[in-house]
């Protein structure tokens, strides 16, 4: 046996695509996972500015009524 003959250089070459697309979809899932943990992460921070924003703008209408009170 001088080498490996054609059919299992091609068999060769087929096992280690096949294996480089599983190796690619196992880094694949792994960062959709992380974008998924930073766009949560995100949405929390979003939600806490909202809430905040909805204070100041409460806080800023008090203001102004209290000020036309006041005249």
């Amino acid at each position: 046996m001088p080498g490996l003959e054609l059919a299992e250089v091609i068999l060769a070459v087929i096992i280690g695509t096949l294996a480089a697309i599983v190796y690619s979809l196992r880094v694949l899932i792994l960062m959709e996972r992380r974008v998924a943990s930073m766009e949560l992460n995100i949405q929390k921070m979003t939600a806490k500015v909202l809430k905040e924003e909805t204070l100041i703008e409460k806080e800023v209408r008090k203001g102004k009524v209290s000020k036309k009170k006041r005249r």
